[in-house]
Parts: C-alpha cells; sequence; structure tokens
C-alpha cells in the first residue's frame, strides 16, 4: 500500500506502534536525564556555593564536582536496585501465574 502518493508502503501498524513507544520512551528518558542534571546541579550549587562570584574558586570547583559524583553514584546504586526489584517481582508474579494455570 503506498502512503499518500509515494512509491514506498505505509508501514504496519505494529511497525508504527513500536516506533511510537520507542521515541516515547527516548523522549521520557531524555527528559529524566535532564531532570537529574537539573536536581543535581541544583543541589551541589547550594551545597558548594555560599556566595557565588563572577567565578568558581578551587574549593568550590572541588566540592560541586565531588558532590555531583556523589549524587551520580548514588541515583545509580537506587536505581539499579530498583531495577532488580521489578524484575524480581515480576517474575514472582510470572512464576505464580505458571502455578496456578
Amino acid at each position: 500500500m503506498e502512503l499518500f502518493g509515494s512509491s514506498k508502503p505505509a508501514a504496519s501498524s505494529a511497525e508504527t506502534k513500536d516506533a511510537l513507544k520507542q521515541r516515547v520512551a527516548a523522549e521520557v528518558a531524555m527528559a529524566n536525564a535532564q531532570q537529574l542534571i537539573s536536581k543535581a546541579t541544583e543541589k551541589c550549587y547550594l551545597k558548594c556555593v555560599p556566595s557565588p562570584g563572577t567565578s568558581f574558586t578551587g574549593k568550590e570547583q572541588t566540592c560541586t564536582e565531588r558532590c555531583l559524583e556523589r549524587y551520580f553514584e548514588a541515583f545509580n546504586i537506587v536505581s539499579s536496585t530498583y531495577v532488580r526489584r521489578v524484575a524480581a517481582e515480576r517474575q514472582a508474579g510470572a512464576l505464580a501465574t505458571d502455578a496456578t494455570a
């Protein structure tokens, strides 16, 4: 089937849905990453730069770098733990469903 007179066939409904799901997932991931960076920057800036000036002092820069490293490390630990827990719960749910069938 042609799409608006083009010589390329139209994508199937399933392909279109999958492509849309992937695009939405990518946009959600990007928004989440931007929010994470914004929140980390805000928290570390407030902690490490008590009196903003025209440039970072060495102490402020070191504090900010370490703060961001710790923030992202903590996020990664929490995120991976959460993903493992959800996977284990899904597997346990699937096993329970299989056992009742």
